[in-house]
């Protein structure tokens, strides 16, 4: 009846020392009332598991022998103001009363029965009750022993210090689907909690935990409200999908809130897209997931580890109306469960129910499956027993029931003793307490899988004991997929690229590669690399460049050795013809001392492109310094000193008759050897201040690509020292060409004046095509192969226009016309110059004229 549920019941069992009980014998009341409808399971099958506990423990002669345990149990109706009225009752003796004034009729003092003293507390069950009832406990120092309050916060053991509980709290759960999310490579969830204590603060703790494990990151918090309006969950569902890659939902929420989250993801026709991690308020259960299987396969739940005690089931099955009276709660749970009514005086049967026989039986007529937190009630109870067992062995040694030392319980000694338990508890699983009361971590991990299985369900794939232990092989996602989908919000970067983070999240990033010359320092940082070396095609470091030079069968050297060889030979045959006919007047006449000698400059010049393309060495570098203008400082020195023999010849015959001073052959040598020497002189200095060696250049072939880059071995001659080194040539060469523009009045017949003209109008202008080519193309990445190329055409170029204009036409006469190779008759010096000059004069009034040409055929003594 309703007057019976709001009287304040207690059940109570005499004893030599009494602990105290708090059980959800009803549930919360409608309408204001404090109690509802009775609980059976959370309720009945809890507070009878402690009277089981309490009947083990009177008949076990080795744990607290002679010495009986009581209890007084209350009801907490499920609600923490309630369950705080209702346990005033266990610190009423130890509030003092004033009783002086308090006088009988006869004038004697009252006798006032002293209430019976609560030593220790068994309960709560919900946290919100034991956090309620923890602070009045703690004022009187009465220790707490909870078997299913797992807040996080009752682990304060400076606010609850006398709370204590065998269960683990949230904050190892919490600790435990870490592990579990990190283990699968996860780093990228959203959480979702019902409001209220228990949701909020398993949320709370898994986000702390995940702070100070790092490498997690909370894409979302979501809160389900207590009253949820209608679309409410369709909505929590969009904004998840916002973080659509954190598809890793870690869920703290009541059974019918995990129910209509997954309705809602169904309806979104996102099957299989959520990868659920359920608290213990999910667990193992099947009523969150009805007709929704589909949308929660792969869905990885945790569940305290726990046992089913086959003592209990024994004991609650054969409990009867009869064998069960000291249970004032008995006969309800009865009517409730077999669904009948007892008859009780001055009530009025319900037609609608049968009468009660009081011969049904539990497991028989109904069906029956032990509570899962029985266990857990009875290790709190045995905790409370052995720790009273441990104190009368240190303060009553030998004595037989409770001594005086024991008479009353100290509650912080008795505390004290709590906290040291250590023995097997009831499903052969230790029992013990940390520094702050809490129980260690005992989980087990399910799996809900309807792939690849007969009967879909959850299976164990794992246990979490302070440390986690999951079977992958095991696990198996939406459609028997046995690969771990990803919850990330970033996937790693390639080798080679480098992560820069996305501000204020640090589980997210973008990948850039690490470009040019540089390579992967670390997951964050690209570094160039060394000036001599690349990255390797991954950029994860660095590798030796290349190193090359100008190979033999390059196409850019074929060309200028091709030239080179046959202007060797073409300078041989020549020299050659020159020996074989030293004798003949075309030979004498041509100059043989100087011939030689420019010949010999020209050999050098075609002799230096095999030295350009050889592998520099210090000897090749030596020889390339010496030989690159030495050949043309010859060849140009040589003809220098022919062209201003002959201007000096015509200019002194213009003025006298007497030949002009060192025109001898053995002057000409000697003021070619000295303008030579000049240009050995400046060599050699240079050999001195920088001794020739050769380096390795990086920088010449470092285009944008580094798989192209090439360190050049080279000699150490700079652009600027190689002009330096041809300067000299060609200041000889700009003389000469000067001299040659003086003269280009001399009969075409007299010596070779014209021919070294031509030859020296010619070579400039090779050369000045050179300089652009040269110079234009320093950027190149061809840059060696190209200027030394340019450079060795050029010279071979040169060498050649000197060589065919001045003596490929005598070797054409000497071999082919040898009638032409004979000796004129002689003349002096002054005849020469007269005829000259006169030649000269009517060659100019010819141009003046303009209409006919007028030749004047002398033949000089070429042997002047």
């Amino acid at each position: 009846s309703r007057r019976t549920l709001l009287e304040p019941f207690f059940l109570r069992i005499p004893g030599d020392i009494t602990l105290g009980g708090l059980f959800p014998i009803h549930a919360r009341g409608p309408h204001g009332l404090p109690c509802g409808e009775i609980k059976k399971e959370k309720g009945i099958h809890r507070m009878e598991a402690m009277l089981y506990a309490l009947d083990q423990i009177n008949s076990d002669p080795e744990l607290l022998p002679n010495i009986t345990l009581g209890a007084r149990i209350l009801d907490t109706c499920s609600r923490d103001t309630y369950a705080l009225e209702q346990s005033l009752t266990f610190v009423q003796a130890l509030i003092q009363k004033d009783t002086s004034d308090i006088r009988c009729s006869n004038g004697e003092p009252p006798i006032i029965r002293k209430p019976e003293r609560v030593i220790g507390v068994i309960g709560a069950s919900a946290s919100s009750v034991s956090i309620m009832v923890a602070n009045v406990l703690r004022l009187f120092e009465i220790p707490q022993i909870s078997y299913a309050s797992t807040a996080p916060e009752l682990s304060d053991n400076n606010r609850y210090d006398f709370f204590s509980r065998v269960v683990p709290p949230d904050s190892y759960q919490a600790q435990a689907m870490v592990d579990i999310v990190k283990a699968m490579g996860w780093n990228y969830v959203s959480t979702l909690a019902s409001e209220g204590s228990y949701g909020e603060s398993g949320v709370d703790s898994f986000q702390q935990i995940s702070r100070e494990a790092g490498g997690l990151c909370i894409a979302q918090s979501l809160k389900i409200p207590r009253e949820p309006k209608p679309g409410e969950f369709d909505k929590i569902i969009k904004r998840l999908m916002e973080t659509s890659n954190a598809r890793g939902v870690i869920i703290f929420a009541n059974e019918d809130d995990i129910k209509r989250v997954l309705e809602a993801a169904k309806r979104a026709n996102l099957t299989g897209h959520f990868l659920f991690v359920g608290s213990d308020s999910w667990g193992a259960k099947s009523s969150p997931i009805l007709d929704q299987e589909d949308v929660a396969e792969g869905a990885v739940t945790i569940l305290p580890k726990r046992a089913s005690i086959e003592g209990f089931d024994q004991y609650f099955t054969s409990r009867s109306l009869e064998n069960n009276r000291r249970n004032i709660w008995f006969a309800e749970f009865w009517e409730d469960d077999f669904r009948c009514k007892l008859t009780r005086p001055g009530i009025k049967i319900d037609s609608e129910k049968k009468k009660c026989t009081g011969e049904e039986r539990i497991n028989r007529d109904t069906a029956y499956e032990q509570e899962g937190k029985v266990q857990f009630v009875i290790d709190a109870v045995y905790a409370m027993a052995h720790a009273l067992h441990s104190m009368h062995l240190d303060l009553c040694p030998g004595a037989m029931g409770v001594c005086d030392k024991m008479d009353p319980v100290e509650g912080r000694l008795l505390l004290n003793y709590i906290r040291s338990v250590n023995f097997n508890g009831s499903a052969g699983t230790g029992v013990l307490f940390n520094e702050n009361g809490d129980a260690p971590g005992r989980y087990d991990i399910f799996q809900y899988q309807m792939s690849n299985t007969t009967i879909p369900g959850y299976r164990v794939i794992g246990q979490w004991t302070n440390n986690l232990r999951l079977n992958m092989e095991e696990m198996q996602w939406s459609g028997g997929d046995r690969q771990i989908p990803d919850s990330v919000c970033s996937f790693p970067c390639n080798p080679g690229e480098r992560k820069k983070m996305v501000k204020g999240v640090p589980c997210c990033w973008h990948c850039e590669l690490c470009d040019g010359y540089q390579y992967q320092l670390d997951e964050m940082n690209c570094e160039t690399c060394p000036f001599n070396m690349r990255p390797t095609p991954n950029r994860t470091s660095c590798r030796s460049t290349p190193i090359i030079k100008l190979e033999w069968h390059s196409p850019w050297a074929i060309i200028p050795v091709f030239l080179a060889i046959l202007g060797i030979l073409a300078t041989s045959f020549v020299v050659i013809t020159f020996i074989r006919f030293n004798d003949t007047p075309i030979v004498r006449a041509s100059g043989r001392e100087l011939s030689y000698v420019l010949l010999t400059g020209i050999f050098l010049i075609y002799l230096i492109t095999f030295l350009m393309i050889a592998e520099p060495g210090a000897v090749v570098c030596a020889f390339r310094r010496l030989l690159l203008g030495l050949g043309m400082a010859i060849t140009y020195s040589a003809m220098l000193t022919k062209t201003n023999r002959i201007y000096r010849i015509f200019e002194q015959g213009k003025k006298s008759v007497s030949p002009p001073k060192f025109i001898s052959p053995t002057s000409q040598l000697a003021i070619t050897f000295i303008l030579m020497s000049v240009q050995l002189l400046g060599v050699f200095v240079w050999f001195a201040v920088i001794p020739p060696h050769t380096i390795i250049d990086y920088e010449e072939q470092r285009p944008p690509n580094p798989e192209m880059a090439r360190g050049v071995l080279k000699c150490d001659m700079s652009d600027l020292s190689l002009i330096c080194c041809l300067s000299y040539s060609i200041v000889l060469m700009v003389t000469c060409t000067v001299y040659a523009v003086k003269s280009r009045g001399v009969p075409e017949t007299f010596n070779e004046a014209k021919p070294i003209g031509f030859t020296m109008y010619t070579t400039c202008i090779v050369w000045l095509a050179f300089v652009p080519i040269f110079f234009g193309t320093a950027q190149s990445t061809e840059k060696m192969f190209i200027q030394t190329t340019t450079l060795t055409v050029s010279m071979s170029l040169s060498a050649s226009v000197s060589l065919g204009m001045l003596y490929i036409p005598k070797v054409y006469v000497i071999i082919f016309h040898p009638e032409q190779n004979v000796q004129k008759r002689k003349r002096s010096f002054k005849a020469v110059v007269q005829a000259a000059t006169m030649s000269t004069r009517l060659s100019q009034k010819s141009n003046d004229k303009q209409n006919g040409e007028t030749q004047n055929k002398i033949e000089p003594d070429r042997t002047q």
